[in-house]
């Protein structure tokens, strides 16, 4: 990556976006040396203006931003960073720094946490339990949801078609774990038809 440092005195800007969700969680600034750290540790870390040092995001909070894709824009002078959050991003406690805590990226932590509550084996998790029953009992359930949001389609209950959407799309995330899938391959054959 061949950044231009130079038409920023040395910094350029650096845009942190939700490697899962795509939402923007902060901007920071990057000299030659942070950047270098950057890839080499896959943590982000800045150039502080106000402390004047490298400061890795993280290192006093433990939030880190673990690194997963780095780009640079067409210009060469500003890097986006695709990166995982360990914990809320802002200072304040928000997910991210302009507030924007938003249901859009919602369905890929419940993925993560469909995930967890499989890979860890949680003996009290619904969600394991009924994995764990089998890929026949999992899209069972998945078509017995799918009939149930029918029926209340055909109904007019608004409450009770929303509960059974999210009752479908749910066990969905299930199956698609069972399969070895994820929500980005789904969305990746919906692109492909575009």
């Amino acid at each position: 990556m061949d950044i231009d440092f130079s038409k920023g005195d040395g910094l350029v800007p650096v845009i942190i976006q939700n490697n899962e969700t795509l939402q923007v969680l902060m901007l920071g600034y990057m000299n030659q040396e942070a950047f270098t750290k950057t890839k080499a540790e896959h943590k982000v870390t800045f150039f502080s203006r106000s402390k004047n040092r490298l400061w890795t995001k993280g290192e006093a909070s433990g939030n880190f931003l673990l690194v997963k894709d780095i780009q640079i824009d067409c210009d060469n002078d500003t890097i986006l960073i695709k990166a995982e959050p360990k914990g809320p991003t802002c200072h304040s406690g928000s997910t991210s720094c302009f507030k924007e805590d938003t249901a859009k990226g919602f369905l890929y932590e419940l993925q993560k946490t469909i995930s967890e509550r499989i890979d860890s084996d949680d003996p009290n998790s619904y969600t394991n339990e009924l994995f764990k029953r089998g890929i026949n009992k999992v899209a069972q359930k998945v078509g017995e949801e799918a009939v149930e949001l029918v029926i209340e389609a055909k109904d007019d209950d608004p409450k009770l078609f929303q509960d059974e959407a999210a009752d479908l799309m749910y066990h969905y995330l299930i199956l698609l774990k069972a399969k070895g899938f994820r929500l980005e391959d789904i969305e990746g054959v919906l692109k492909g038809r575009q």
